[in-house]
């Protein structure tokens, strides 16, 4: 016959006030209720079956957490950490990818010592590209793909610098286009 899996007595009334305490909770992470409330429901006699019924989880669910509160304590409830894949790129090669774009691209022409406009790299890109930017990550010693430079400048809310449109211009020779549309075109009338 197998064995009856139940959870472990409370080592001190204090944890016991605690398990309690979180299968009540209301305002508290909603798989931590769950996991005192298979240690609750365990310690009112209630089998596997049943709190995995009553919980609406699967029954290894509910051994897992059983094993876990019986070897660990209330520790045993938590999460592990660590799991998952590791990054490839540490904070720090982030942090100066990021950087990157804050600096002027190599092929973009900046005023020198003497006041010409010199670029550091003739055949550089004049705009960072993502393209322009991995390369100068790698130039850096940080290997790193296109896509992982566009992963990253968005998950931290970063934006290339786009090139600006030739409409507007510092140049006081600069001739603008003209006027813009004419007003006498209807607009069309929104549903």
């Amino acid at each position: 016959m197998p064995k009856i899996l139940r959870a472990r007595p409370a080592a001190d009334a204090a944890e016991e006030e605690k398990v309690r305490k979180l299968a009540g909770a209301r305002h508290a992470p909603g798989d931590w209720i769950q996991r005192g409330r298979v240690v609750v429901l365990s310690w009112e006699g209630l089998r596997v079956p049943e709190i995995a019924g009553e919980l609406g989880c699967h029954e290894q669910t509910v051994r897992r957490w059983l094993h876990r509160f019986n070897a660990s304590g209330l520790d045993g409830l938590a999460d592990l950490g660590g799991q998952g894949r590791k990054r490839r790129i540490t904070e720090a090669e982030r942090s100066r990818i990021i950087a990157l774009v804050r600096k002027p691209p190599p092929g973009r022409p900046v005023p020198g010592a003497d006041g010409a406009l010199q670029a550091d790299d003739e055949a550089g890109a004049p705009v960072w590209t993502l393209d322009a930017l991995a390369e100068a990550a790698r130039a850096e010693g940080i290997e790193v793909r296109r896509s992982q430079v566009r992963r990253i400048l968005l998950a931290e809310g970063v934006r290339r610098r786009r090139t600006r449109s030739w409409v507007r211009s510092r140049d006081p020779d600069f001739a603008g286009k003209g006027r813009g549309s004419s007003r006498s075109t209807p607009a069309r009338p929104r549903a």
